[in-house]
């Protein structure tokens, strides 16, 4: 498949010279496409996303722990997309190599999305299980977070785009370290965003995006409602994104349970 601008000028090949309405919209197709990188991009909500841009022309940058998943979604469109590894529980210095490969072999960065993360539902609160959650969600989120940021302020714009979780504003039974790493994710990328307005740094943006309850592996538990399916969260999440919202819910219905969960006296709380 080729980008959109890459058929006008097949087109075009061998003729004297463009009509200068054809040179506009060539330009304006060619600054319409973004190079995105997708960091947890194997399934669930990354995967959704990558499959979204690729099929509106843009430069897509997938990564993942898992090579093979990536590879498989890369076939799909091979002109869109590019697979590299990354596992954000290794080290720093591993995560940094691997997104600035990808980086340079996209050939630069728009918008960094950090997709990954994991969580479980632990009721016997077993230790190492939140310890592995805590080291990808709150620490393989801000190297990778970190890197995007000074990447961005470098080149003086870009956006970064985190996704944490209507659970950021309410603790959790049983899925306790989940719901303070998404917090955690949401109150650095606030602290990310003041940076950025004390600096008056214009150009770069920070979007939080909290999705409820997904169609994917992360959806646990019993009496799941409002349940959207990966393409239309990656719909509203595109949309947002587009829009530069500092905050989006997804889906946007979700916003009113947000207000609940503000205002939620901690016994009723605990017995839903």
């Amino acid at each position: 498949m080729l980008f959109k601008a890459d058929l006008l000028k097949k087109d075009f090949k061998g003729g004297a010279c463009r009509p200068l309405f054809l040179c506009l919209i060539l330009h304006l197709m060619e600054k319409h496409i973004k190079k995105i990188i997708i960091i947890g991009a194997s399934s669930g909500i990354g995967l959704a996303l990558a499959k979204h841009y690729a099929c509106h022309g843009h430069k897509v940058g997938v990564m993942a722990r898992r090579k093979e998943k990536l590879d498989q979604i890369v076939n799909q469109y091979p002109d869109q997309l590019m697979a590299r590894q990354c596992d954000l529980s290794q080290s720093i210095e591993v995560i940094e190599r691997d997104l600035e490969n990808m980086k340079e072999a996209l050939g630069g960065c728009d918008i960094c999305i950090i997709a990954a993360g994991t969580g479980a539902l632990n009721k016997a609160l077993d230790s190492a299980v939140e310890k592995q959650t805590i080291d990808l969600n709150v620490t393989g989120f801000v190297v990778a977070a970190n890197w995007a940021w000074r990447l961005f302020q470098d080149q003086g714009y870009g956006h970064l785009v985190g996704i944490s979780s209507i659970m950021a504003l309410r603790a959790s039974p049983h899925a306790e370290s989940y719901a303070a790493s998404k917090a955690f994710i949401s109150s650095y990328m606030q602290g990310l965003r003041l940076r950025g307005i004390k600096a008056k740094q214009k150009n770069l943006y920070i979007t939080d995006i909290r999705p409820g309850y997904v169609d994917t592996d992360m959806a646990q538990g019993d009496n799941l409602f409002w349940v959207a399916s990966p393409d239309e969260a990656a719909r509203q999440i595109a949309s947002a994104v587009n829009r530069k919202k500092k905050i989006a819910y997804i889906t946007k219905r979700w916003w009113l349970i947000a207000q609940l969960l503000k205002i939620m006296p901690d016994r009723l709380y605990a017995r839903l």
